[in-house]
């Protein structure tokens, strides 16, 4: 009579992220809580950007129209009236160019221009630290890696040289929950950076596209 051997019963193991995150030991647990406040600085600084970004686009559709008929009747106050109480990056704009009406127009045109490239650093304030978490973050995590590749290395060889495959895979594990931190904080924080640069370029079209209008306004004749 063949007697049949039970095959060993094996479980099913289950990955974890936060005992991933737990096992990685301290400087694993560092990596990771840095990775995560960079996470939390590039969502901040996108949603506090886009909301300005997005305020500073709001302008009235007859903005223009309104300046044009107050320049053309010689009402230069009432036009700049009507650029404070809009308060927005195009109607400051026209605002410094109102107060240069008389002069030569090269002058006129260097002021809205300086005036345009402040309102330009407005808008594009924190940007840059987008930009900068993007290219770092990967590089952090990389570094957890590397931190973690050594770990193994050294426990594998305090057990005097042989390989356990439960403690390297364990090992890996870890090492490689830094890097993929780190990536998903470098993708969203490349996103993030150059939906706020598309949105920032369109005001900058728009502030140039109005002074443009500005400028023919003052060559017509009078």
């Amino acid at each position: 009579m063949i007697l049949l051997q039970e095959a060993p019963f094996q479980t099913e193991k289950t990955l974890s992220l936060i005992e991933l995150v737990k096992g990685g030991g301290l400087g694993g647990q560092l990596i990771i809580g840095l990775l995560f406040v960079l996470l939390i600085i590039v969502i901040y600084i996108y949603f506090e950007r886009l909301f300005a970004i997005k305020s500073a686009s709001r302008i009235s559709s007859n903005f223009m129209a309104q300046i044009k008929t107050y320049v053309l009747n010689h009402k230069i106050e009432g036009a700049q009236a009507l650029c404070l109480s809009e308060n927005k990056p195009v109607a400051r704009l026209i605002a410094k160019g109102l107060s240069r009406i008389g002069r030569p127009l090269e002058d006129i045109s260097t002021t809205i221009e300086n005036a345009g490239r402040l309102e330009v650093y407005k808008l594009e304030k924190n940007v840059s630290i987008l930009a900068t978490i993007a290219g770092a973050a990967p590089m952090i995590g990389f570094l957890g890696t590397v931190i973690g590749m050594i770990l193994s290395i050294f426990e594998i060889s305090n057990a005097g040289g042989n390989i356990d495959m439960q403690l390297l895979s364990n090992g890996l594990y870890t090492a490689m929950t830094t890097t993929v931190a780190g990536l998903i904080v470098g993708i969203i924080g490349y996103i993030t950076y150059n939906h706020l640069v598309v949105k920032t370029n369109k005001i900058v079209y728009l502030m140039e596209a109005t002074s443009l209008e500005f400028f023919d306004l003052l060559n017509e004749p009078a």
